[in-house]
């Protein structure tokens, strides 16, 4: 799952209190041109992360070195992204970003609201699993980081609107919301076990169809 958030505008400094030109313009810039270049300047960071994380995991993806891949400076860098975990959670953001592009453009099709959900979760572990060491590093931050994450929350609301056939968080019930939020933790367990080598895929699939129907049989 490269698995964004919302740039941060406030400047804060790294460290070192790197500074640049990109930091404070001498020249003006039209609004729109700018936040053109804001988000094409964090899409490079974040697409430097994950390719360091793809080879080395998460302690691959050292600050400067994401700045210098990135072309940008470091106090840049911290800038958008205060700490190495903040840069953690837009990588695994950008990736459920990808999933719900594929979603958009192809929904599920199953007559059910279990078949719809499988098929989410099975092309969401497909896309993780190009790039295994990535989604380990990834997964295994996300888990262990006291930094708050859009991660799960995401997941249970893709697996909502899905499941429900549009359901929305303000539409769904208590229960529906949890039951959501199970299946997504569930498939977590699961994808984790996968990377452990403790799972196929083919493995994985059979039990999120049954955790599935189980959950969702009421939707």
């Amino acid at each position: 799952m490269r698995i964004p958030d919302a740039v941060r505008e406030a400047a804060t400094p790294g460290p070192e209190g790197a500074a640049s030109v990109e930091n404070h313009p001498t020249t003006a810039t039209a609004p729109g041109a700018r936040t053109r270049s804001q988000l094409q300047r964090r899409k490079r960071i974040v697409q430097a992360a994950a390719a360091l994380a793809s080879r080395g995991g998460v302690e691959a993806m050292q600050m400067r070195t994401v700045a210098e891949r990135a072309g940008v400076a470091l106090g840049t860098l911290y800038r958008y992204f205060p700490s190495k975990m903040d840069l953690v959670v837009a990588v695994v953001g950008e990736e459920i970003d990808l999933l719900e592009s594929s979603i958009q453009r192809r929904p599920p099709s199953a007559p059910t609201a279990s078949g719809r959900a499988v098929d989410v979760l099975m092309r969401a572990t497909r896309g993780l699993m190009r790039e295994p060491e990535l989604a380990d590093a990834l997964l295994r931050s996300l888990i262990m980081t006291e930094v708050e994450t859009p991660f799960g929350d995401r997941m249970a609301r893709l697996l909502l609107r899905v499941a429900g056939d549009g359901l929305t968080v303000e539409l769904a019930t208590e229960d529906q919301l949890t039951l959501a939020d199970s299946l997504a933790s569930v498939w977590v367990h699961e994808l984790l076990e996968m990377l452990r080598g403790l799972r196929t895929y083919d493995q994985i699939q059979h039990r999120i169809e049954i955790v599935s129907a189980r959950l969702l049989i009421d939707f």
